[in-house]
């Protein structure tokens, strides 16, 4: 039995798909589909049900899994340990960012990290929050860029980054651009342009909603702030956004902050204790990029 064919079950196991899993480890299908053949026959049991399109785990997988994942993070800690006494960190990371969202401070924390520390591997994923926040805790994410509604998700230790009320952008001419004050009762009777739900912007929108009784016609959803602009803009809904996200669009735009909803949308990093050396160094990468001022 070799570390590979772990790594590899292990990936399998996640991703209920021998493609997608290949293409996580960096080898062929092939390769992978061997790998798994070969641990079986090791094992003497089969380890997935397999389809043409997924692979669930048998019982006899089920039981194998927490082993394998505990038999590679040993073995990561393990260089770890060396390292740590050697000052040279190894191993890897996965770090998740929300859709949409394109904060240059990570990507400066991402690269100073990669720099001071290049025997760690990083991978960088996009998904919505809640699927992120799902992801750090059972483990198969490191860190997270996630939009909240909370400030500390259950469970797990954070860092806001953007904390912004919720904003109405409208283009010149509409109705709502001609009001100084603008409440969720007003924006509801418009059709809305909005985030995704699994976001944390759509989670704040769709609370302060229900504390209303109000139910918003969202007729259009886009992950990105710049294309739930653009549809605003064309007349298509009334886009609901955060405060710099509409700031990015007020020469096309007019925002109006909405009165009655004092909950703030969150941006904010998030992660498990206890965690790796590894990730020590690139929360300690990520606060400082967080923290110093744009020279813009």
């Amino acid at each position: 039995m070799e570390m590979r064919q772990l790594e590899y079950f292990v990936a399998v196991a996640e991703e209920q798909n021998f493609t997608r899993a290949a293409e996580r480890v960096h080898i062929s299908q092939s390769g992978v589909s061997a790998q798994i053949r070969q641990l079986e026959r090791e094992l003497g049991a089969e380890l997935f049900h397999r389809s043409a399109r997924t692979a669930t785990l048998t019982v006899a997988g089920k039981a194998a899994l927490e082993h394998a994942r505990a038999a590679l993070a040993a073995a990561d800690a393990v260089g770890q340990a060396v390292g740590e006494v050697t000052d040279l960190i190894r191993g890897r990371l996965t770090v998740g960012m929300v859709i949409g969202c394109t904060l240059t401070p990570l990507f400066d924390a991402l690269a100073a990290f990669h720099r001071a520390h290049p025997g760690v591997e990083i991978s960088l994923l996009e998904d919505n929050s809640d699927r992120l926040v799902e992801g750090v805790r059972a483990g198969t994410l490191d860190l997270a860029l996630i939009g909240t509604a909370t400030a500390t998700p259950e469970g797990l230790d954070a860092l806001t980054i953007i904390s912004e009320r919720l904003v109405t952008a409208v283009p010149a001419g509409h109705p709502l651009a001609k009001q100084r004050r603008v409440t969720l009762r007003d924006l509801t009777a418009h059709p809305i342009v909005c985030m995704p739900p699994g976001t944390g912007l759509r989670t704040v929108f769709d609370r302060a909603c229900a504390a209303q009784s109000l139910r918003p016609a969202i007729t259009l959803q886009a992950s990105s702030a710049d294309a739930i602009a653009d549809l605003a803009a064309r007349g298509l809904g009334v886009a609901v956004l955060s405060d710099s996200m509409a700031a990015n669009h007020r020469d096309r735009l007019t925002a109006r902050a909405i009165d009655d909803v004092e909950t703030s949308a969150l941006l904010a990093l998030v992660w498990k204790s206890p965690h790796s050396p590894a990730l020590r160094e690139l929360l300690l990468h990520s606060r400082q990029a967080f923290t110093t001022p744009d020279p813009a």
